[in-house]
């Protein structure tokens, strides 16, 4: 297993440095970021509480879930705790809406919004860290790392909006915005978590929470491996004896990896802010039947200031990088090394009691390489850069009691691309306390990637005049918010125009914008606490797409599935849940390889907490910890991509996690 041990020690042993030097810490981002619960308060709040904590990643203002402007899903503190996770794709697959995919080449662990996997990568779905965006450009949007490495121990929640973002975040909010809010040290707290299973399956994190004073700092590292995956595969039979590619025999004995590490450090000061955070992952890809390790890295820093100008407007101002980087030794003998950006000001303005303005503008630059690395020296097969700007504003009005008006743009200019708004806009009513219907009406963009517009390889090639991917959609929700419980169903409509796909030519295939595909469908789900001990919740997505040629399923996301978790939690500090995927096959698909019908993934997960059993003081425990992935033991494969009609390995059966967990400090 390959890590980068340097930048691993740097970013702990800064943390730890702090945690000898002072005495305290918490993780504090920008103004709008700063409303959830830590979970050290957890334990104090009653169940409406917990059923009514806020949001921000649709307004950049606290809000109700409810009468937040999206459609959103928010995956709490209370959550995280009772179903853990080892992995942020293990996470996100429980959220209504999100269906767990993947690609056979660069992007092998995916998430896909409302059935949309149009792309070779996760470009449609944007990541942010404490409301900043990290974007891969040289691909367009490659997530596996993020999804496979970062340390999910340090997230106190993740708020989830379904539909496009781009009014405030810009290129890649297409189909879905994802929010990873990282904890806030309340107190000081020193935790190590380590757990193994059969196969050399491994998980090992630690999280350092650190506050003095003005300063506060999170700190936290992850590892995490499962056993090697050898499997038979059966080269396709239109990608075998390729002129361009190498000879492979049509059925193989492979070795499927997954390993990864990542680490994240925060830091503030008197509203200064730092964040960092790196992740690896190494996986194995399939292309033209040759089967090979690749290993992808993303280093991400934000440094940030916010400035209360008076007491109904704070400013922010933020400088955000992202570098990646991907890997790829044998055929197609593919080195990448991008980064992009971004320099932004944001201003949240509370203009009356009834209007509050959300604005700001940003500049941003995208610059990377791609190496062809099976000649001696290595060549180009692209390198460039692109500048970028926009101005944005969104505006909630009320404008009755219980009716909310929202509008919102934003305007952008990314290199040669023409001038380009997208708007949004919509109307929130809320006729109870407890009920509100929002109808929304959003536009989205991905701007081309890098390769997209120059690659120069002898197999494919850029195109310099393509526009952005655009997407409209429209949603109407209602939803319901009780004392113990939460429900809401939502209808969505999106329609996708100037898709960016590579088509064969004379002598190489190119990039175009090519063709619309328009997805329908709805997502119901619902929370309920029995009382606290007692969790329930669950979901179901359907949802049905079509081309501009009438052709159906063109994304590889099963039309319908289900999602079911059940937790129970008592004052012994006893957690044990269960949570089950359930969804349903792949119509239109064949494949040489395994496919799935319907499939489930059961995990579990249980903990207790040994500390009144031993000779501890109240500020040191120690807690055995089980987590179960895939408790029915199911092989699954999963189609290859939305072009391709095989399936690539990706979880090969019941893996098994147990072992101790000690903190030290106010847990």
């Amino acid at each position: 297993m390959i890590i980068n041990v340097k930048k691993l020690r740097v970013m702990l042993g800064a943390a730890l440095l702090l945690a000898l030097a002072t005495d305290g810490m918490s993780q504090q981002t920008a103004p709008y970021q700063n409303s959830g619960t830590a979970t050290a308060d957890l334990a104090s709040m009653d169940l409406e509480q917990l059923m009514n904590l806020k949001v921000t990643t649709a307004s950049l203002f606290s809000d109700k879930l409810s009468e937040a402007p999206g459609i959103m899903s928010v995956v709490t503190s209370d959550e995280l705790r009772r179903f853990d996770g080892l992995t942020l794709n293990e996470i996100l697959q429980r959220v209504p809406g999100l269906t767990g995919s993947t690609q056979y080449f660069v992007d092998r662990s995916l998430v896909a919004a409302r059935g949309d996997q149009t792309k070779t990568n996760g470009g449609h779905i944007l990541f942010l860290i404490n409301g900043r965006p990290t974007r891969e450009v040289m691909e367009g949007g490659v997530i596996s790392d993020l999804l496979e490495s970062f340390p999910v121990e340090i997230l106190e929640r993740i708020e989830i909006i379904k539909g496009p973002g781009s009014v405030l975040y810009g290129s890649n909010a297409f189909s879905a915005v994802v929010n990873l809010i990282t904890r806030r040290a309340e107190s000081n707290l020193l935790t190590v978590k380590g757990t193994a299973g059969a196969g050399g399956a491994l998980d090992s994190t630690t999280n350092l929470l650190y506050k003095r004073g003005d300063l506060s700092a999170v700190g936290a590292v992850q590892l995490h491996a499962l056993p090697d995956w050898n499997t038979t595969y059966i080269v396709p039979p239109s990608q075998r004896d390729l002129s361009f590619a190498p000879h492979v025999p049509p059925v193989q004995s492979i070795t499927d990896v997954d390993r990864g590490v990542g680490a994240y450090l925060g830091l503030n000061y008197k509203g200064l802010r730092f964040m960092s955070s790196f992740t690896e992952w190494q996986s194995t890809g399939f292309i033209e039947g040759t089967v090979s390790g690749t290993r992808l890295t993303r280093d991400f820093g934000n440094l940030g200031y916010d400035y209360k100008v008076n007491p109904n407007w704070n400013m922010s101002f933020d400088l955000t990088f992202t570098r990646t980087t991907f890997g790829e030794p044998v055929f197609p003998y593919v080195t990448r090394d991008s980064n992009e950006a971004v320099a932004e000001w944001t201003n949240l303005i509370t203009l009356t009691s009834k209007d509050r303005l959300s604005a700001g503008g940003l500049l941003n630059r995208v610059e990377g390489q791609e190496w062809f690395t099976a000649t001696n020296p290595a060549t180009v097969d692209a390198q460039g850069r692109r500048y970028g700007g926009a101005f944005y504003a969104q505006l909630d009005h009320q404008l009755l009691q219980d009716v909310k008006l929202i509008a919102g743009f934003q305007t952008n200019k990314i290199g040669s691309i023409p001038l380009n708004t997208v708007p949004r806009g919509g109307v929130i009513w809320a006729p109870t306390s407890r009920t509100s219907v929002k109808a929304l009406y959003s536009q989205a963009f991905r701007a081309p990637s890098l390769d997209e517009n120059l690659l120069n390889n002898p197999g494919l090639g850029g195109n310099p005049n393509l526009k952005p991917e655009k997407v409209a959609t429209f949603d109407v929700g209602v939803y319901y918010d009780g004392s113990h419980t939460q429900l809401g169903i939502d209808y969505f409509h999106s329609k996708f125009t100037d898709n960016i796909v590579n088509l064969p030519g004379p002598t190489r295939a190119v990039y175009f914008n090519l063709g619309d595909v328009t997805f329908n469908g709805f997502e119901a789900e619902g929370k309920y606490y029995f009382r606290r001990d007692f969790f329930l919740q669950g979901s179901t997505l359907y949802q049905v797409n079509v081309d501009q040629t009438g052709k159906s399923n063109v994304s590889p996301i099963p039309t319908i599935g289900f999602k079911t978790g059940l937790s129970y939690e008592n004052s012994r500090k006893l957690t044990a849940s269960l949570f089950d995927v359930s969804d349903g096959p792949f119509p239109g698909y064949v494949a040489v390889n395994p496919l799935q019908g319907w499939h489930h993934i059961l995990n579990g997960n249980f903990r207790y907490d040994l500390t009144k059993y031993l000779p501890f003081g109240d500020r040191t425990g120690i807690a055995a910890v089980v987590h179960a992935n895939n408790l029915t033991n199911q092989v699954i494969w999963l189609p290859s991509g939305f072009s391709s009609v095989d399936t690539v390995p990706v979880q090969q059966g019941r893996d098994i996690f147990a072992g101790l967990e000690f903190y030290l400090g106010n847990k």
